[in-house]
């Protein structure tokens, strides 16, 4: 899921470093209008930390391996938080594992911010059922859908902006090939993540509500 360096040419790496820049604008902005802007600051750091890690964990698949990615949790639970969480996340991956980069580390964030930002807003419509259904069932169903929705969405964007910027060197049809494989890879780790985000937020609604209070 990270663009390595060297894959896409320079004003597009330029450019995401410009729109991350704006979408981080705009979401320390809806943050600093909460309440008490610091009170998730300790929840934040925490998936940070955990975003940080799930690269590192490997699910095999017949034709490679997929990494979980958690953007999806991150945005159910964090809201705005997510996306400057997952920025930072990237540069320490960058920085100390060399997954992605720094060139690319503005995409990076928005292949993987940007859609939790709309798992956020996928969660938050929980809240339209009301009493139609017994909220921790809205809970695992809407915290599925994120989860699912925003690691699907993540794959859509990097393997468009991959297949589009086949570097000249390679051999277009193979890379192709490899990329549509790697594409259908991704389609169980949407169950994967979903199941993840709904079992992680059911048990913080049951244990400490007050932590997915977060507009």
């Amino acid at each position: 899921m990270h663009i390595s360096e060297g894959i896409l040419p320079a004003q597009l790496s330029i450019s995401g470093y410009g729109f991350t820049s704006l979408i981080t604008w705009y979401s320390l902005r809806k943050i600093n209008r909460l309440a008490n802007p610091q009170a998730s600051i300790p929840k934040a750091s925490l998936l940070t930390a955990a975003f940080f890690v799930a690269s590192s964990i490997h699910i095999p698949m017949p034709i490679g391996s997929v990494h979980l990615v958690l953007n999806g949790l991150l945005g159910a639970v964090l809201g705005y938080y997510a996306f400057p969480a997952i920025l930072i996340g990237l540069f320490f991956q960058g920085i100390m594992f060399g997954h992605g980069g720094l060139t690319t580390l503005g995409i990076n964030a928005i292949i993987m911010g940007i859609p939790a930002i709309l798992a956020h807003q996928i969660f938050q419509l929980r809240h339209i059922l009301g009493n139609k259904i017994k909220e921790n069932l809205s809970m695992k169903i809407f915290g599925f859908i994120a989860g699912a929705t925003a690691i699907g969405v993540s794959s859509l964007i990097f393997f468009s902006l991959i297949i589009t910027n086949i570097p000249s060197g390679f051999n277009a049809s193979y890379e192709q090939k490899a990329i549509y494989g790697l594409m259908i890879s991704h389609i169980p780790l949407m169950g994967i993540e979903g199941i993840i985000t709904a079992m992680i937020v059911s048990f913080m609604h049951r244990v400490m509500p007050e932590i997915l209070l977060v507009k």
